[in-house]
């Protein structure tokens, strides 16, 4: 039987000639390649699905007058032990390129070029190289090449080379590299080549134990190459609620390319002093020059003071609050709406239809003109300095994109301003920097940087991020389908993931309007006859988008119950974008078909259990865990199903619905009852903390196993 390799890649270009693309073949599978002939694998790796014989990467920063040239490859040496390996390897995809999601000054980046060689290497030691360019067919915006007969016991060999080509470069910082040494599969040999030459800022590290990077010497003084070399790396199953920069061997790294002296002081990077030095740590000096004068107060307050003209409140901390959410319209949500016109090509340029549009489109902006208007008030704040937990501790920040900041403003109840998007809200910052190490930026007079401390934040609980759900279950008349009524209410955390998902812009541009007394895109437009046409465009769109929304809704119900459902209608209630007490309210109605209704004789099984949330489905190989255990944040769900028992029947086989088992992690507890015609199962689920060590995990695994079988669980409605 055939099987097939899909190597599925998007290649920007393929420009190489077939002379350079010999050369880079050479490179990886020539007659210097050390691991040409290497075919087995240890005995102790016999039972395992494949290892990997051979892992080499490279990186490679180089300058000629005005161009830049970036160089990365990836080669990989792999033999598949079993069918599974086989499988998976029949999905195996390459990415495109490894090009920098970041901008650059002043510079022209060309097409990269990419080659890629595959080849398979039989049992009996015959090879075969696929013509990648020649095989190669696109499908679904992708590149696909098929390879017949791979089996088990056959090696893959492939290298995978992009070089990336800028011109007119004056500063540029790359993508940073954050990457664990270890795999899915074992790793025999790993090799990680590292070149760089003068104008190349260098930050890296290796943390949890994996080797340092070495020095190689070079003939050439401007020429510096550097490799990390390691063997025998164990694999890694890369559980859930796992953070593997925080406990597996790792490196990270970033290149800042700065042409000159002016260049280097306005890099977004905690640059080495000299190119020849190799950045390893990143001090609380080195965190205080940075920021020392990265921000200062600036921004024209009169929005601000008209908006306050006139209001009176009960604390400075009302105050503050209630000007941070001004800010998130007057610079934020106000053009929303034009954006979207924008975008939907509705209007042209729509932003000369405000007087002064000043848009915030950065962290830095905001905190700019919230710390002016703390300085105009004399009101004392600092600037936190933070990292989330899957980068490590703070003390081991290395990559300047890793740091988030916050203001601390210190009222008498301290107040925490995260920068503006269209659902911050005051006092709720990114759930992994809670309960952290961080530095703290003191401000004198309100405008200069003088002093920094290390600190913790404050963590939230599982009361601060909680959901209640309260469903509503009827039978239609011929028993074929559920009519459920639902209502949700999320609060802290819990509501951030579901704003997103569930609130258009739409739902909420509106509710600012009304609220702060600005005046709608539309109504700036003084053409009436253009007016109305854009009027009724944009209702168009409108009406698209919220079918779009609503189709997508349906999907998700259906993703969820595993079934088709009917009828659905959404409704939402209360944004929650005016505190993280404040809850994001929506409510749902839809139709369940028959799949969780199941005919016994005159009988009825209804699968009740199935109505509260997916649960954690815990596989027997998830429960022999070696890692400790990382979430997001601490959480709480109560759940309240309320089944209208249809006339003329009872309900027996309630008390399965009866569970408790609580501990020091977390718990699940629920109760049954009936009064008069209705059925109440009320449940409650807990997570008690973000962190759990590996011991505790036989802890969890209990209240969630219990979780999970409260959904498998079943009610008889029996006929009288």
């Amino acid at each position: 039987m055939k099987k097939y390799l899909l190597l599925c890649f998007s290649l920007m270009s393929i420009m190489l000639n077939a002379q350079k693309a010999d050369e880079i073949k050479e490179l990886y599978w020539g007659a210097d390649d050390p691991y040409k002939n290497v075919t087995s694998v240890p005995d102790k790796y016999k039972n395992e699905s494949a290892v990997i014989i051979y892992k080499n990467e490279n990186y490679d920063f180089h300058k000629f007058m005005a161009k830049v040239t970036y160089t990365s490859s990836v080669r990989k040496r792999i033999k598949l032990l079993d069918q599974a390996a086989v499988k998976r390897f029949s999905e195996f995809s390459f990415e495109s390129n490894f090009i920098s999601n970041r901008g650059a000054y002043y510079y022209n980046r060309k097409s990269s070029e990419v080659t890629v060689g595959v080849k398979i290497i039989k049992p009996d030691g015959k090879e075969i190289e696929i013509d990648v360019n020649k095989e190669a067919v696109k499908q679904d915006g992708s590149t696909k090449v098929a390879i017949s007969n791979l089996e088990v016991g056959d090696i893959i060999d492939y290298y995978f080379h992009t070089v990336e080509p800028f011109v007119s470069v004056l500063e540029y910082g790359f993508a940073p590299v954050e990457t664990t040494l270890g795999e899915n599969y074992p790793v025999l040999n790993l090799k990680i080549l590292f070149k760089t030459e003068n104008d190349f800022f260098v930050n890296f590290n290796s943390y949890n134990g994996a080797p340092p990077l070495k020095k190689v010497e070079t003939k050439k003084g401007n020429d510096r190459i550097y490799e990390l070399v390691a063997q025998d790396i164990e694999k890694n199953d890369f559980p859930r609620w796992f953070l593997p920069l925080v406990e597996m061997p790792c490196y990270k790294f970033q290149v800042f390319f700065a042409r000159s002296g002016k260049f280097e002081k306005r890099a977004d990077a905690f640059l080495p002093e000299k190119e020849n030095i190799i950045k390893s740590v990143v001090t609380k000096e080195d965190i205080f020059n940075y920021y020392d004068s990265k921000f200062s107060p600036n921004g024209e307050l009169k929005p601000v003071n008209e908006f306050l003209k006139g209001k009176t409140f009960a604390s400075e901390e009302e105050k503050i609050m209630a000007v941070y959410y001004f800010i998130r319209h007057e610079y934020f949500t106000r053009y929303i709406e034009a954006f979207v016109v924008d975008e939907a090509k509705i209007i042209s340029y729509p932003y000369n239809l405000y007087d002064y549009p000043i848009f915030f489109r950065t962290e830095e902006n905001f905190i700019n003109y919230f710390m002016e208007y703390l300085k105009k008030s004399k009101i004392d704040y600092e600037i936190i300095i933070a990292t989330g937990r899957e980068n490590g501790p703070i003390k081991d920040i290395l990559i300047q994109q890793n740091a988030k900041v916050l203001l601390k403003i210190n009222t008498p109840n301290p107040i925490y301003l995260s920068s503006l998007d269209s659902f911050s809200v005051p006092n709720q910052f990114d759930s992994e920097i809670e309960g952290t190490q961080a530095y703290a930026l003191k401000v004198a007079k309100s405008k200069k940087v003088t002093d920094i401390e290390e600190i913790t934040l404050p963590h939230s609980t599982n009361t601060d991020n909680h959901s209640a759900t309260v469903t509503n279950v009827k039978l239609t008349d011929n028993f074929s389908s559920l009519q459920i009524e639902k209502q949700t209410d999320l609060y802290g955390h819990n509501k951030e993931f579901e704003q997103k998902s569930k609130i258009n812009f739409y739902d909420y541009v509106n509710e600012d309007y009304e609220k702060y007394g600005t005046t709608p895109l539309l109504d700036l437009v003084k053409n009436k006859k253009r007016k109305e046409q854009y009027k009724k465009e944009y209702d168009a769109l409108l009406t698209k988008l919220k079918d779009k929304q609503t189709e997508k809704f349906k999907e998700e119900l259906e993703k969820e119950f595993e079934t088709k459902i009917e009828d659905l209608s959404f409704k939402i209630i209360n944004t929650g974008r005016f505190g993280k007490d404040t809850p994001l309210s929506f409510s749902e109605s839809f139709k369940i078909k028959d799949n969780f209704i199941k005919k016994a004789g005159s009988n009825y099984i209804i699968e009740l259990g199935k109505l509260i949330d997916s649960q954690v489905d815990i596989k027997d190989k998830e429960k022999d865990r070696t890692n400790n255990i990382y979430m997001s944040f601490p959480r709480a769900f109560d759940y309240t199903i309320n089944l209208t028992i249809p006339d003329g029947y009872t309900v027996s086989g309630i008390d399965k619905f009866n569970k408790n088992v609580s501990n020091a992690t977390g718990s699940f507890i629920s109760t049954a009852e009936i009064k008069e015609n209705v059925l109440t199962i009320h449940a409650t689920k807990k997570y008690n903390h973000n962190y759990e060590p590996v011991t505790n995990w036989s802890q969890m695994i209990d209240f969630l196993d219990t979780a999970y079988q409260f959904t498998q669980e079943k009610i008889l409605l029996k006929k009288l």
